[in-house]
């Protein structure tokens, strides 16, 4: 892994296995606010208080740390799920700048507890934000009705297929409540085709900056 600096100025992470970065090169930050806080958490937390979350890619820790400050902002009740196969070290994690970038750089150690803390336990890092993060892969992952959000961060279909198959799908929508939504970056037109077959109601939103598009869809 290599650590990069991105347009906006906050850093993100090169996977020199797969030759893609973990987050879009046009901004990170500004990635992970518009597709996952504003789409995902934001949208639904205009109908509700408690929200559970799974994150399918944890990577940075970036998603799951920007979800506990907004939760702490909008007085919600967050329970964050992060999956990962692949973390990144706490050294690592200690040199990416999300804290000061968004204008918290006191929360810098409440970040590094991300990574720091246990795996497969249920962290009450605040009355707003319960964290736990397992190292399960997303193609082995069941739940049924868990979940009101599901952020879809896997690497693009190019360099992970298998993370974008109709079994992988099924599994997301059999996670998520009734009226729960799946966010993601994505917008290919098999990768909507293949949520439709899964039974997901499909909504396009224009993307963050250097992408057109991004995908919303619907547990109905």
């Amino acid at each position: 892994m290599a650590i990069i600096l991105t347009d906006d100025g906050s850093h993100s992470v090169l996977s020199e296995t797969y030759g893609v970065t973990y987050h879009s090169t046009h901004g990170a930050v500004t990635e992970s606010a518009h597709v996952f806080i504003a789409a995902g958490l934001q949208h639904k937390a205009a109908a509700q208080r408690h929200i559970d979350i799974l994150e399918t890619g944890f990577g940075t820790g970036l998603n799951a740390f920007m979800s506990w400050l907004e939760a702490e902002r909008g007085n919600l009740k967050v329970q964050y799920t992060g999956l990962e196969i692949m973390p990144v070290t706490a050294d690592e994690a200690a040199q990416m700048n999300y804290a000061g970038l968004l204008g918290v750089p006191e929360r810098a150690a409440d970040f590094q507890s991300l990574h720091r803390c246990a795996w497969g336990e249920t962290h009450a890092f605040s009355e707003s934000f319960h964290f736990r993060k397992d190292q399960i892969s997303i193609e082995t992952f069941e739940a049924d009705d868990a979940f009101d959000v599901i952020y879809f961060d896997a690497f693009a279909p190019q360099a992970q297929p298998e993370l974008w198959t109709a079994d992988v799908f099924g599994r997301m929508y059999r996670a998520l409540r009734p009226g729960g939504v799946l966010v993601t970056y994505c917008a290919q037109g098999a990768f909507k085709r293949t949520l439709k077959q899964a039974g997901f109601q499909v909504e396009r939103l224009p993307g963050p900056p250097g992408k057109r598009e991004m995908t919303r869809a619907m547990k109905m």
